[in-house]
């Protein structure tokens, strides 16, 4: 119940002193708190319609669509990526059978939503997972859910207007909805001040610490996005 609760509420507070590290391969353990992540990460208003309109996709409204839509992406992004970066590190996935490395692989991949729990030793990643887990960190997961981070609808909108600009296109449009210019300079707002907060953060840490920037830069943004992944030193 206690672990079911922290992974819902993304709090990753476990009962065990090396997290879920000893439950790695276990699925019978980490794919329920891994769901109950998820879950909680998408954000309640998503979750109440996808209860109504499971089933008529087409029925979702686009902060539905764009929050599903990214979080699938992310999730199988971050897989791909921390799997590929820790396939063969002794540390992580280089020990486990195939089977394991996709299983503790997927696991990884979920926990930077700002859920915190950790099936791999966090000191032995390597700093390209690292830095995966910084970008995975500051975005987050859905809003009005129980992760932190800038949220993935922030995310995505950005992305939206990168794309208009690069199309040369007057008007921003997600999903074929113009996005309103409040809701550009929001989401603009949001990351820019969630940068700033990192980067403060980091460039204080570095001069009153003898810490590695690698590791600053992964407490600072696990803080930020209340995450609660830290790197032994």
């Amino acid at each position: 119940m206690f672990h079911a609760v922290s992974a819902f509420n993304n709090a990753g507070f476990g009962l065990y002193p090396d997290s879920l590290m000893r439950f790695a391969t276990d699925p019978l353990i980490c794919l329920p708190i891994v769901v109950a992540v998820i879950i909680g990460g998408l954000g309640f208003p998503v979750l109440f319609e996808l209860l109504r309109e499971l089933r008529t996709p087409r029925k979702w409204s686009i902060h539905t669509k764009i929050t599903v839509g990214m979080t699938v992406v992310l999730l199988a992004a971050g897989w791909v990526a921390i799997s590929i970066a820790e396939w063969s590190n002794p540390g992580t996935l280089g020990g486990l059978g195939m089977g394991g490395k996709l299983l503790a692989g997927f696991t990884t991949a979920v926990m930077p939503r700002t859920a915190g729990f950790n099936s791999l030793n966090v000191a032995e990643f390597t700093d390209v997972t690292l830095l995966i887990h910084d970008a995975l960190m500051f975005i987050g997961a859905g809003s009005a859910g129980t992760a932190g981070g800038i949220k993935v609808t922030t995310f995505a909108l950005l992305g939206f207007v990168i794309l208009a600009e690069i199309r040369g296109e007057p008007s921003v449009h997600a999903i074929g909805r113009k996005l309103p210019g409040g809701v550009q300079r929001q989401a603009l707002t949001i990351a820019l001040l969630g940068v700033a907060a990192v980067a403060v953060g980091t460039l204080t840490l570095l001069a009153l610490t003898p810490f590695r920037l690698d590791q600053v830069l992964f407490e600072v943004t696990s803080a930020f996005g209340t995450v609660g992944l830290s790197t032994p030193c």
